[in-house]
């Protein structure tokens, strides 16, 4: 990722997400309504849709492994699916 302005933004949803308290999809689209889930992955775009966040949400251990974080043309290649965890 290049573009530095998308830190702030990637900070907002980080001061957003680490306070949370998701126990589901359902739960995590009432905050985040783009968010979906794709594969074993929870997707978010970020700065208005110009990034993906791409993360492992688990849910019972309200923990969340960053995993791809990718621009819109990036994310829309799909090789992050090549992820032996997707």
């Amino acid at each position: 990722m290049t573009n530095a302005n998308s830190c702030e933004s990637l900070y907002d949803w980080y001061r957003v997400a680490s306070k949370a308290e998701w126990q589901n999809l359902i739960d995590v689209q009432a905050t985040y309504k783009s968010a979906e889930s794709v594969g074993n992955f929870t997707v978010f775009n970020i700065k208005g849709n110009h990034y993906r966040l791409i993360v492992d949400l688990v849910y019972n251990r309200q923990t969340i492994y960053i995993k791809y974080i990718l621009t819109h043309a990036e994310y829309d290649k799909e090789n992050w699916k090549n992820d032996a965890y997707f």
